[in-house]
């Protein structure tokens, strides 16, 4: 396919609510130049495998070259890199499921699409074991090398991503929405601070697109789809994690499943993939790593990152400190000195201490997080 010289059509049958990325595919096979798919006949569109009347009259009557253009201009005034499933940029593992996106819009660096990585999925009100799960196993998978994919989501996405950016690692938040529309609009600054520790912001959806409720289904195929295999943290027996886990089984990737209490039904989900064969239980990271393809788990097996606090001598309010900020990941100088109840003005000494050892980073608005 020539896509590169014809992003303007994709983007044009992208905006047509009845076609998607797998008729996008099949439509480009028809011509050469994409723009002259829009000046076949509707019986010659039909002829196509899954181009119904719908589809057909949709291309023949699209006229909103205009909101095309519009599109095009905004995403080079916001540096937005368009990438084509053609391109090498294009992240290899997507490229292997039924219906990878035919375009993608992205923000941040584009090397981290092809990162060796796991997705990390789960429900967005997390239980407190949900949130030390989400935290412990994010943190060794990138102790080990490993990318972190998800869906900046609330609960047990953004944990994932919080802790990837704690650790001054590469993480890839997919979207639901144009990357003008990041949802929930309270993780922007999350999504500013994956940029600037050389993760990705992606989509598939053109800027401009809202966070609408049946774009995230869709864009669950992209989360699975870029990784290794997918880690369910904590699920209902419904919902989107559960979509995503079925969605990775189509695809052929591993799914990693953490076990719950049985009367605990934020865990339902997971507790019921277990049961019916759907995914491995998983009770460390090397139950993971042992899943995975030779050649990936030689490069990933002994790449132990050792926290700073944990190799040098601390005080005792020092050592308080690092155990807080481990478990809680980025947090407020308030939230530190409630927890660890250390008067502000001692808390503030020993925090300056542990900057100057390499152990805390202080981070704009007065909040600090483990190097």
């Amino acid at each position: 396919m020539k896509i590169r010289e014809n992003v303007r059509s994709v983007i044009a049958l992208s905006l047509i609510p009845s076609v998607g990325a797998q008729r996008i595919k099949q439509l480009l096979t028809l011509a050469e130049d994409a723009g002259d798919i829009f000046k076949l006949k509707k019986q010659d569109l039909m002829a196509l495998p899954g181009i119904g009347p719908v589809s057909a009259s949709g291309i023949r009557s699209f006229n909103a070259w205009e909101q095309v253009d519009r599109i095009l201009e905004k995403s080079s005034r916001m540096g937005y890199h368009l990438i084509t499933i053609d391109d090498p940029e294009y992240p290899r593992r997507l490229k292997e499921i039924y219906d990878p996106p035919v375009l993608l819009w992205c923000l941040g660096n584009i090397a981290a699409l092809n990162m060796d990585a796991i997705s990390v999925i789960g429900t967005r009100n997390p239980s407190h074991y949900g949130r030390q799960t989400a935290r412990s196993f994010t943190g060794d998978l990138i102790d080990h090398g490993l990318c972190i994919i998800s869906g900046l989501a609330y609960g047990i996405d953004s944990i994932a991503h919080r802790t990837a950016v704690d650790r001054r690692s590469s993480t890839i938040a997919v979207l639901g929405s144009g990357l003008d529309k990041i949802y929930p609009t309270e993780n922007i600054p999350l999504a500013n601070a994956i940029i600037e520790q050389g993760g990705a912001i992606i989509t598939e959806f053109p800027p401009g697109t809202k966070p609408d409720a049946v774009n995230f289904p869709v864009r669950n195929r992209i989360v699975s789809g870029s990784s290794l295999g997918t880690l369910v943290i904590e699920t209902a027996n419904e919902g989107g994690s559960m979509i995503t886990a079925n969605l990775a089984l189509e695809q052929n990737r591993e799914v990693f499943v953490i076990p719950h209490p049985v009367n605990a039904p934020k865990g339902y989900g997971c507790n019921a993939l277990i049961k019916n064969g759907c995914g491995k239980l998983v009770q460390s990271v090397q139950d993971i790593l042992d899943e995975l393809p030779f050649r990936i788990l030689e490069k990933h097996q002994n790449k132990i990152h050792v926290p700073v606090w944990e190799s040098i001598e601390l005080t005792g309010d020092q050592k308080k400190i690092c155990t807080i900020l481990d478990e809680y990941g980025t947090m407020h100088i308030d939230q530190i000195c409630r927890i660890a109840d250390i008067p502000v003005n001692k808390l503030l000494g020993s925090l300056l201490e542990l900057e100057v050892t390499g152990c805390v980073r202080s981070i704009s608005g007065k909040q600090f997080m483990l190097v």
